[in-house]
């Protein structure tokens, strides 16, 4: 699970402030209004009962379908891909500098309510006001909602129903179609040539990465992600787009995991311990990012480094076919052009 650098560090805030699977925002941008008008595909009305089973087993059913939807800024993100607008937004939304965060996607962040922009902030006398019929978020661990605040979750809860998704333990081809299948329930057409195109790219690239594996044996990735004080190594089995890239033959340092089984820690003077062709680094906001490591020699001094082998990690993708292609796109490049140097 994504770390979150918090300063209370709860085991799910651990996951979400900051390592190598997540550490908790990144950067994003936006286009002009009527790019976005003409990009995205409004929705249908629906009518009647509405029911959809999420990934806790839970199943949510209405008189009518959702209307006020409030979700994780990266949920919205993808639901925003499908036509499915929502009302609110929590978790990283917006940059210091006012420009949305790399998980805001397409969304226009001046026209969704921002309950909260970091890990454990939540205004639940915001929310209450939206009278929200639905609560959308990812799930990283069994039946734990991806910045729901522990403190605040029962009142959160009881205002209204709520769906969570997986975004760890499936590959990400299932994570994906898992969002679609919500987006659907909600009055997303995904027979409409917006979504099969996109769809069809994903699958092109998928091919492009394999293929990449196939052609370049033996380059060996590393999934990185920095703090001031640690380095991160990720497991790639634990998160859903890792999990495919493997699946797809991409070979990856296998770190020793903490119990909770996402990442090694490591201290910037062991941060040699794995070797490695390609560095995959995280890109969101509360990590640390390539240029601002080079006064650390032990990072300097890695082979993958010495040889600009570096390659930005979405740690935590927008589960929409739009989004997750240029990220298989950038992998496959990676792998492509990479040199064996470890």
């Amino acid at each position: 699970m994504p770390i979150s650098r918090a300063s209370h560090l709860s085991r799910r805030g651990l996951l979400a402030a900051g390592g190598a699977i997540g550490l908790g925002a990144a950067l994003a941008a936006c286009g002009d209004d009527d790019k976005k008008k003409g990009d995205s595909q409004k929705a249908a009305e629906k009518s009647g009962p509405w029911s959809f089973k999420d990934d806790r087993g839970t199943t949510v059913e209405k008189k009518s379908t959702p209307k006020t939807i409030v979700a994780f800024t990266g949920t919205a993100a993808a639901l925003h891909d499908y036509g499915i607008e929502v009302k609110a937004v929590f978790g990283p939304t917006k940059t210091k500098d006012g420009k949305p965060d790399v998980q805001a996607g397409d969304l226009d962040i001046n026209k969704v309510e921002i309950l909260g922009n970091v890990w454990g902030e939540f205004n639940v006398e915001k929310y209450a006001a939206l009278a929200p019929d639905l609560l959308v978020t990812d799930m990283w661990e069994k039946d734990a909602l991806w910045y729901v605040p522990d403190n605040s979750k029962d009142k959160i809860l009881k205002l209204a129903s709520s769906v969570a998704l997986w975004a760890a333990q499936i590959s990400m081809p299932a994570a994906l179609q898992r969002r679609a299948d919500l987006a659907a329930s909600l009055g997303a057409d995904l027979k409409a040539a917006k979504f099969t195109e996109a769809k069809a790219r994903f699958e092109k690239a998928a091919a492009r990465l394999r293929a990449a594996t196939k052609a370049n044996p033996g380059v060996t990735v590393m999934i990185g992600s920095a703090s001031a004080d640690l380095f991160y190594v990720s497991a790639a089995k634990t998160s859903a787009d890792t999990a495919y890239f493997q699946e797809l033959g991409v070979k990856f340092v296998e770190p020793k995991v903490n119990a909770q089984g996402f990442f090694e820690e490591l201290s910037w003077e062991n941060v040699g311990k794995y070797k490695a062709d390609v560095i995959m680094m995280d890109n969101r906001s509360t990590a640390l990012q390539p240029d601002a490591l080079k006064s650390k020699p032990t990072w300097t001094g890695l082979p993958a480094v010495k040889a600009g082998q570096i390659t930005p990690r979405t740690t935590e993708p927008i589960y929409s076919y739009d989004k997750c292609t240029p990220i298989l796109e950038s992998l496959a490049k990676a792998i492509e052009t990479a040199k064996k140097v470890a």
